[in-house]
Formats: structure tokens, C-alpha cells, sequence
């Protein structure tokens, strides 16, 4: 069930909030998807120094509900409950959010998936599919959704995609997951060609491996000082939203740290 809400007062989060960097984001309205997951919590962070509206959505209505309860209504929307690799879902939460804010400015399209580990001829249809569905489907329709509204306001806009460096080429074991992550690159490039006359600009940032808890988890004997910092990634993101970036277009930008 999807679910529609406005978060209480009280600031979203407090840790080592940043500064503001780019004054033309203040009062910007920022569309965020796998608002629940480690990486958006550092781009939440980042788009609160510098006063950007917020809409986050997640399927997972519970984790929104837990970890941003609080804010102004003003400022925050959450919009769970919404599988977006639905066409149904994502069209009905974008006209929301377009509707209690007015204008979409942002897109982070930052929900996604992975999974890997056998090699094509054994990999089941299943895992295909959700591969396709979480990285690549989820961006087409939230695009397919949100530039209408962008187009319709006039005023240009800013999409962002979550690649990935395992799909800059195919690799051992993990072909269903590359080749959603190719997809994203692809999807930006498209976009972009077809959005820069309307001064809309699509870019991808892509990482190697993010420092998250999970991540650290199920790598523990990593050397975690060459993975990149979500807050890292905030900011490449912050920055590509922001007008200091107003040239660039059709980019796949790698923040790899040291990996």
C-alpha cells in the first residue's frame, strides 16, 4: 500500500551536518529514491545544509517512518510503499509530490540492487528481472515520470543516476547486474541528448565500493580507507544539482577513492 506523509517538526538529521556550498539550491525541490538506504542518508544530509526541499521515497514505508520522522511539512515529504519499477506506483507518487510542492526541480535516482555471483547459464530468470527492474526500469519510469513536470514548470531541472563501475564492462559472475548498471550509462546518455535544449541535465556518478555498514559487513577484511565515503558521494551529487554545473551533461562521472 503506498503511503503518503508529512514528517513532524525537527531537524532530519544532525551528524556532522555540512554547510551550504551552493546558495541557487535553497528552496530547489529534490526527488530521492531508496530514501531508507545509507547513501541518500548523506545526500539527505547535504541538500538540508544547503535548503533544499525534500521528497523521499522508499518502498519500505516503516524505515522512512523510523529514521526521518520529524521534520517541517513544509521541507520534507515521504511517500512510501512505493515499488518503482511499477509504472502505477511511480506515476501516482510523482503527481503527489509535484502537487504538495508545486515543482520537481531534482531527481536522485539513487534506489537499486545487486546481485551476483554465478555465471550467465546458471543464473535464474528471477534474478535477471530484478536486476533490471531496480536498476535500470526504476530509472526509466522515475524519469518518464518527473520530466513532464519539469518541462512543465520551465525552469530546467537536474537528474542524477547511481551507476556503477562493474557496468563500464561485462565481468566474471555477475552479468545480470552489469548489465543493468550499462543500462543506467546508456539511459543517461539518451536523456541527456534529448533534454539539453530544455536545460535539463542528466548525469550518472558512479562508484566503486561505498564505505556503509552493510558493506563493511560482508567485507570485513577490506581495507576500508580505499572505498569511497558516502558523504564523498553527497557531494559530487550536491554539486551536479547545483548551477555551478549547468554545463555539464551526459557525463558518467567515477568517484572511486582509492580502490
Amino acid at each position: 500500500m503506498e503511503y503518503i506523509g508529512f514528517i513532524p517538526h525537527r531537524t532530519l538529521l544532525t551528524k556532522g551536518t555540512p554547510m551550504a556550498t551552493y546558495p541557487d539550491l535553497q528552496n530547489k525541490v529534490a526527488i530521492l529514491t531508496g530514501a531508507a538506504g545509507a547513501l541518500a542518508e548523506a545526500v539527505i544530509q547535504r541538500f538540508q545544509a544547503e535548503g533544499v526541499l525534500l521528497a523521499l521515497v522508499d518502498r519500505d514505508q516503516g524505515r522512512l517512518e523510523a529514521k526521518f520522522g520529524g521534520v517541517d511539512p513544509a521541507k520534507c515529504l515521504l511517500v512510501g510503499g512505493v515499488e518503482i519499477s511499477d509504472k502505477a506506483k511511480v506515476s501516482g507518487a510523482v503527481e503527489k509530490i509535484a502537487a504538495h510542492f508545486g515543482k520537481i526541480h531534482i531527481l536522485v535516482n539513487i534506489a537499486g540492487g545487486y546481485s551476483a555471483g554465478t555465471p550467465v547459464h546458471e543464473t535464474d530468470e528471477e534474478v535477471w528481472d530484478s536486476m533490471v527492474n531496480s536498476n535500470a526500469k526504476s530509472v526509466f519510469l522515475m524519469s518518464g515520470a518527473v520530466v513532464p513536470v519539469m518541462l512543465q514548470h520551465s525552469e530546467g531541472g537536474r537528474i542524477i543516476n547511481i551507476g556503477a563501475t562493474g557496468g563500464l564492462h561485462g565481468g566474471k559472475n555477475s552479468a545480470a547486474y552489469s548489465v543493468s548498471k550499462s543500462a543506467v550509462f546508456r539511459l543517461t546518455e539518451s536523456l541527456s541528448a534529448e533534454l539539453k535544449d530544455q536545460h535539463i541535465t542528466v548525469n550518472a556518478v558512479y562508484p566503486s565500493t561505498i564505505d556503509t555498514p552493510a558493506n563493511r559487513s560482508s567485507m570485513p577484511k577490506a581495507d576500508f580507507s580505499k572505498w569511497v565515503t558516502p558523504d564523498s558521494m553527497a557531494g559530487v551529487i550536491a554539486f551536479l544539482a547545483s548551477e555551478a554545473a549547468r554545463d555539464v551533461t551526459g557525463a558518467l562521472l567515477p568517484v572511486t577513492g582509492r580502490a
